[in-house]
């Protein structure tokens, strides 16, 4: 499984942003993706995932601003950031697991991982 994200930059406060993160290799059509974190010196956080059911689970410091989705036909998942605040400025991962249940947000239930796409907000 590969995973590519796309999307990232910088943006001002109160600004938006719509990452995409595009699988390929799927053979389990019961999987997860999730989004995750990492600003510097401190841990990988999950932020928002998705499940095959298309049902959802977010992070306190994002609910009401970010909203995940996916298109299954493509294989492909977003994150429309809305809101933006400078706390939110880290290296965003998009991440996959074959075989869930629920969306998962722990970074350590997940198995595939993409390269990261950095998110500057100033």
């Amino acid at each position: 499984v590969q995973l590519v994200e796309s999307g990232g930059g910088s943006v001002q406060a109160g600004g938006s942003l719509r990452l995409s993160c595009a699988a390929s290799g799927y053979t389990d059509s019961r999987h997860c993706m999730g989004w995750f974190r990492q600003a510097p010196g401190k841990e990988r956080e999950g932020v928002a995932a998705i499940d095959s059911d298309a049902r959802t689970r977010y992070a306190d410091s994002v609910k009401g601003r970010f909203t995940i989705s996916k298109d299954n036909a493509n294989y492909t998942m977003y994150l429309q950031m809305n809101s933006l605040k400078p706390e939110d400025t880290a290296m965003y991962y998009c991440a996959a697991v074959s075989r869930c249940l629920l969306p998962l947000m722990a970074a350590l239930d997940y198995r595939y991982w993409g390269q990261g796409t950095q998110v500057t907000v100033s």
